[in-house]
């Protein structure tokens, strides 16, 4: 059996996920990084993107973060993110209407601070549809 590295993934309301694993890579703010059991310790921001686990050559869970921290220390890392949410639980259909209904928002806004917000749910709601392909 593979040496294993265990993640304790936390969101702002509740730890998400506490397991072990052969490999997760984490997209970093200066671009995706592995981490298998042994790495040398690190801190990094996290960019909105997807953190991919792996089970031999196998992905085996994604999960989108909107952004947050993560520490590895040897055989642990621990990521502390702004949102996440795991990508099998997406909806196309959902997501594509929501990114419809933003983009009419932006469009009705009256003041540039309510136009500035649809534009960011926009945004926000088309990582999550990238992060399905």
């Amino acid at each position: 059996m593979a040496d294993m590295v265990t993640m304790d993934l936390v969101s702002p309301e509740k730890l998400l996920l506490s397991d072990e694993f052969e490999m997760v890579v984490l997209p970093g703010a200066e671009g995706d990084f592995g981490v298998l059991a042994g790495h040398l310790p690190i801190t990094s921001t996290l960019r909105p993107g997807v953190i991919s686990i792996y089970e031999g050559d196998k992905e085996k869970e994604r999960i989108f973060v909107n952004g947050g921290f993560a520490e590895v220390s040897n055989d642990k890392i621990t990521v502390l993110a702004e949102e996440a949410i795991f990508v099998a639980d997406l909806n196309r259909a959902d997501l594509e209407q929501r990114i419809q209904d933003a983009r009419e928002d932006e469009e009705d806004a009256k003041d540039d601070e309510t136009r500035r917000r649809a534009a960011e749910n926009q945004d926000h709601l088309k990582q999550l549809l990238e992060a399905m392909a």
